[in-house]
Order: C-alpha cells, then sequence, then structure tokens
C-alpha cells in the first residue's frame, strides 16, 4: 500500500466534537489555574503548561490535527515559546545586573512592592508557556510522521 493509498485516521464524531467544544475551555481555565497556584499550592508552570497543551491536542482529536495545525499557527507556537524563555531570562538575569544572584526576586522591591509575588508568578506562566509550546510541537511533529523523511531522495554526494 503506498502513502497515497493510506486512509485516515480521523473520524468525525458529533459526539467528541462537542464534548471537547464544552470541555477545552475548562481545562484551560484549570491549567492557568495550575499556573498561578504553583508558588503556594502542588502545580505550577510545568503542569499547567502540560494541560495546557492537551487542549490542543483535545481539540485536534477531535477536529483533526490538519485543522488544528491550521487553527494554531506554527508562529502562534514559537511566540509562545521564545516568549517564556524571555520572560523566564529577564526576569532571572535582571537580579544579577542588580547586584545579586539568579531569580533573587526580593532584589526587585526597591522598584516594586510586592514584587516577589508577581515575579513568581511570571516564572510560573513563563515556564508553562515554554512547556506548551514544546508539547504542542512535539505532538504536531509526531503527527506529521516520518514518511516524509522516507520519501525524501537522499543526497548522492
Amino acid at each position: 500500500m503506498s502513502s497515497n493509498e493510506r486512509t485516515g485516521l480521523y473520524v468525525e464524531s458529533t459526539i467528541i466534537m462537542t464534548t471537547v467544544r464544552v470541555v477545552a475551555p475548562f481545562v484551560l481555565t484549570f491549567a492557568l489555574f495550575v499556573m498561578f497556584h504553583g508558588a503556594d499550592s502542588p502545580g505550577g508552570g510545568f503542569q499547567g503548561g502540560v494541560i495546557a497543551g492537551s487542549v490542543v491536542m483535545m481539540l485536534a482529536f477531535a477536529y483533526g490535527i490538519d485543522a488544528a495545525r491550521e487553527w494554531l499557527d506554527v508562529r502562534v507556537v514559537a511566540t509562545l515559546a521564545s516568549g517564556g524563555v524571555l520572560t523566564f531570562a529577564a526576569i532571572g538575569l535582571g537580579t544579577i545586573v542588580l547586584g545579586g544572584n539568579f531569580l533573587e526576586y526580593h532584589l526587585y522591591e526597591q522598584y516594586i512592592s510586592h514584587v516577589v509575588a508577581y515575579a513568581i508568578e511570571l516564572v510560573e506562566l513563563a515556564i508553562g508557556g515554554i512547556v506548551a509550546s514544546v508539547a504542542i510541537g512535539l505532538f504536531f511533529l509526531l503527527a506529521a510522521g516520518f514518511g516524509h523523511a522516507v520519501d525524501a531522495p537522499e543526497d548522492e554526494s
């Protein structure tokens, strides 16, 4: 069977599509809850990011991977990852510029009151964005399969 004769695995189901449409906003809200409460309770950026990434995977399973890939542009995923890295680095390296150690939040207190809580939440959100974008990227990469790598002609040099 050639790659053109393969049938897709996606089967449209009204029940699954409706369920995902109802559940997805609650799961995304729970992901944000886990990220915001990571400093005070179990959870955090990593766990919340995985939950947020699973929302995109649920949408892909319900509506098809190609539809999800069209809906969520790769530039959005890359922007989410790079924004998370830049936010984390800016907060962490800013304390070094102020004469402290990496992520020594209290050094910002001279500029903003209660900054420790805000800085921790921003770092958790940054980590969540990085983890969600990596999970989404890996999912789309694995969903694309390895057919394009096998079908590509080898370089004869």
